[in-house]
């Protein structure tokens, strides 16, 4: 029953279809043809969705009037003909209705403006022609293409409602906080282990975060005032944090490759540098993550292969990040997951109220001012007319192009994001939880795989939520619930809550490898 189900979830999934508001302008000539962007309104001239099922029509090249009178019509009339006509000075129900009343078969709006989604009231019912916005700079084209003997072909191929990006992003969310919580518990076996090897309590590493309840209110509404500055001073900041992201990306790969190269054989010499000693291995790692974090800002707005490179730069800071900054306890997990939870509530669905064009705070820095594809429901779209200066996006986000859309190179890339906070956040949880389960000698690693499979279940609801509904969601609202809730059932049911929430601390007793477990509400001495 249960596979039935499943496989009944997956097929709705891969064969519902939606209404694309991006379609294909198929032009052609006596030797030569080229398929063009353009927007209409699926809801007010539907289009067939192949070119075998579209009509072919001769084109009119009409661009030198805007057709908002009778008297623009040739003498010859445009029977069974399309026609193309420049944007403005009447509405497009006006200048389809008189394209019309001449024999058209279909109107193409020229436009030297963004191409928006033609909105249409109650005079639509009188429309029953092809009607759809296509930039000016391709209408020259074609003219140049394909002179004076010009065909058409509109069509509007569907798009999936399920797109295989979003696939891409759940393996690759899973993938680095699976990574990083285990890569932070075995980091932590490691050091008791030198630690006991050598008769000490264990130390806390000089690279390490850890956090207190005030540190985390501290953080969540410096998190929040980050946010706002962002909103309002995007085109400024957003240099700022390129900056930043530059220098801690590089940090992050050198750090995630750094125990790689520690097992290389060769390169073991060293030099001096301001009384320091630098192997030569590590100084050309360290050439090879600054070069590459360079790489990325000199590119970082070629849209068609730079993410590759960012997302792999967001998987190396998530992982470093994990590493980095650890949580003692259960009880700060509690806390700053709660918080980060209404934070990504406040500004996904609250603050569209407050905004004067109704758009969230979070998508609209997420996605950059500039964003179309990234920040649209499904419904109403805007395609740029002409090539422009690229606009800055943050890189604090997962992109990956939607493998699925038809349109995706004629009018523009289109992306799924996930942002890292969405990883971090719930990983520093995970890792919590192998920290836990190497204290306790967990073999099974328990509670590591259980948030972890929590975690994979979270976003999966997200993904599901997301793709019904057509616009972006707070993921942190499932995937808070998911983790936490999963954490302490698991912790209640093995009869160790006390202690997952309080933390564990360690101290040597003797030689062997057994760690002295405690309940840290119990001694001064508990970690913070």
């Amino acid at each position: 029953m249960s596979k039935a189900l499943v496989a009944s979830v997956c097929a709705l999934f891969l064969c519902v279809q939606v209404n694309a508001q991006e379609a294909i302008l198929h032009a052609f000539g006596p030797s030569a043809e080229n398929e063009y962007c353009i927007v209409f309104n699926s809801s007010w001239t539907p289009l067939p969705p192949s070119l075998d099922n579209a009509t072919q029509y001769q084109l009119v090249n009409l661009t030198s009037s805007v057709l908002c009178h009778q008297t623009d019509l040739p003498p010859a009339g445009l029977n069974g003909k399309a026609v193309v006509v420049m944007r403005g000075n009447c509405s497009f129900e006006e200048k389809a209705l008189i394209a019309q009343s001449s024999g058209a078969r279909a109107i193409l709006i020229a436009s030297k403006t963004s191409l928006t989604t033609p909105s249409a009231n109650n005079t639509d019912k009188r429309i029953n022609i092809l009607v759809a916005l296509v930039r000016y700079k391709d209408v020259l084209n074609m003219q140049e293409a394909f002179k004076d003997s010009i065909s058409v072909k509109l069509y509007a191929p569907p798009a999936a409602l399920f797109d295989y990006s979003i696939l891409v992003i759940l393996f690759i969310s899973v993938f680095t906080l699976a990574l990083g919580g285990y890569w932070s518990g075995a980091a932590e076996q490691q050091e008791i282990n030198l630690a006991v090897q050598g008769g000490r309590k264990k130390a806390e590493s000089s690279d390490e975060i850890q956090f207190t309840p005030l540190k985390v209110v501290i953080f969540v509404l410096g998190m929040c005032g980050i946010l706002v500055l962002l909103y309002f001073f995007y085109k400024w900041l957003v240099y700022v944090m390129i900056a930043m992201f530059c220098i801690a990306s590089a940090m992050a790969v050198y750090g995630c490759l750094a125990a790689l190269v520690q097992m290389i054989p060769c390169g073991r010499c060293s030099f001096s540098f301001r009384d320091k000693t630098v192997e030569i291995r590590f100084f050309f790692l360290a050439a090879f993550c600054i070069a590459v974090s360079v790489l990325w800002a000199v590119y970082r707005n070629e849209d068609r292969w730079i993410w590759i490179l960012q997302d792999m730069l967001g998987i190396a800071f998530c992982l470093n990040f994990m590493r980095v900054l650890k949580i003692s306890s259960f009880k700060i997990c509690v806390i700053l997951l709660s918080l980060l939870l209404v934070y990504d509530v406040f500004f996904v669905f609250i603050t569209p109220f407050f905004t004067k064009n109704g758009e969230s705070i979070m998508v609209q820095v997420a996605a950059g001012p500039g964003a179309t594809g990234e920040k649209r429901g499904g419904n109403m779209v805007e395609v740029p007319a002409e090539p422009t200066v690229p606009y800055e996006k943050l890189p604090i986000v997962m992109r990956v192009p939607r493998l699925s859309s038809p349109t995706q190179y004629l009018c523009g890339m289109e992306f799924s994001l996930l942002g890292y906070g969405d990883i971090i956040v719930p990983g520093l949880l995970v890792a919590y939880c192998h920290r836990f389960d190497v204290w306790n000698n967990n073999s099974t690693k328990i509670y590591y795989i259980s948030c972890t499979i929590a975690y994979g279940v979270g976003m999966i609801v997200t993904l599901v939520v997301m793709v019904l509904s057509k616009m972006g969601q707070p993921a942190l609202l499932y995937l808070v619930p998911c983790t936490l809730v999963t954490s302490a059932l698991v912790a209640w049911r093995r009869k160790e809550m006390k202690r997952f929430w309080a933390g564990t601390i360690y101290e040597v007793l003797d030689s062997s490898n057994e760690p002295l477990i405690q309940d840290g509400g119990e001694s001064c001495d508990h970690i913070q």
